[in-house]
């Protein structure tokens, strides 16, 4: 691993460390170190960070601002790249942007309103990154990224970079392909907006914002909704009618705000965030017979 890292340096691809805590980059606050921990910054840089990963065959994932993940306290094997800083550009040009994987969602969505553009007033507080919600296709408030994505630049692990348009993301219910098929690291997006009244879609923003703070429990360590909703039911609907909320496991406990979020309420660990995951699965099947599927992303070393 010194010869990789001392390779990285010598090329200047960015901040380079190795055995670094995951707990320090994810919003559950949990996880163990990544063997190498990689935050290029540029997109050249992320490229070359790519090409010494694949010259050493070393597995890797990419992760934006930790939401929606839950790493394992064994950590991750091989490499992890953080698109941060060094990966935040955005460019206007009329009803269209082009904007970096590594871009916050909830600051791209607040600056583009108050340029009187609409069509993303759902990402209103939705934490995480441009890259993480392609990735993703998130959404909320009855909308999603497929409805206003042109396209989206992706670095695939065996080096190449390609365009790939709405269709080709094969989007849905938030999934694409990036996670069915072949995954790789959305190095920027371009969408298509509308425009609109600047006051009516800054207030809309606005608002999504607060009933997302009134509403969950953001003040916590979390990882965003847990569970994926099994329409037409929805996750924290049956969690609470179940009398789930509240309970916990460790250090881990479901929201007594929203069901559907499980909160690190003071030194969890992966393991009691994940008997609390099965807990909710048993118990929801045993009692209304519905299977529940983690939206969260459950990665790291078993």
């Amino acid at each position: 691993m010194n010869e990789i890292i001392q390779e990285l340096s010598d090329l200047n691809v960015g901040k380079v460390s190795e055995n670094e805590p995951l707990a320090n980059h994810t919003t559950m606050k949990i996880g163990g170190p990544a063997d190498l921990f990689i935050e290029p910054s540029s997109v050249e840089n992320l490229e070359k960070t790519m090409h010494v990963i694949r010259k050493h065959h070393i597995p890797w994932r990419a992760i934006g601002r930790g939401s929606n993940l839950l790493v394992s306290d064994r950590g991750i094997e091989g490499a992890v790249i953080k698109l941060g800083t060094g990966i935040s550009e955005l460019e206007i040009s009329g009803c269209e942007i082009k904007v970096s994987g590594g871009f916050s969602l909830v600051s791209l969505a607040t600056q583009i309103s108050k340029k009187g553009l609409s069509g993303m007033e759902f990402a209103g507080g939705i934490p995480g990154s441009v890259g993480g919600a392609v990735y993703m296709n998130a959404g909320a408030h009855g909308s999603d990224i497929s409805r206003i994505l042109v396209k989206a630049r992706v670095l695939f692990d065996d080096g190449e970079i390609k365009w790939l348009t709405n269709e080709e993301m094969e989007f849905s219910y938030r999934t694409s392909v990036l996670q069915t098929k072949r995954p790789g690291i959305v190095i920027e997006a371009v969408f298509r907006l509308e425009e609109g009244d600047k006051e009516k879609i800054v207030q809309e923003i606005k608002g999504n914002k607060n009933y997302r703070k009134d509403t969950q429990p953001y003040n916590l360590p979390c990882a965003g909704s847990i569970f994926r909703n099994p329409l037409p039911k929805y996750a924290g609907q049956l969690i609470q009618e179940a009398g789930l909320k509240g309970h916990s496991i460790g250090g881990a406990k479901i929201s007594e705000m929203h069901g559907n979020f499980i909160v690190n309420a003071g030194g969890a660990s992966s393991e009691d965030v994940l008997a609390l995951i099965q807990h909710v699965k048993d118990t929801i099947f045993e009692k209304y017979g519905v299977r529940m599927e983690t939206e969260v992303e459950i990665i790291g070393r078993k």
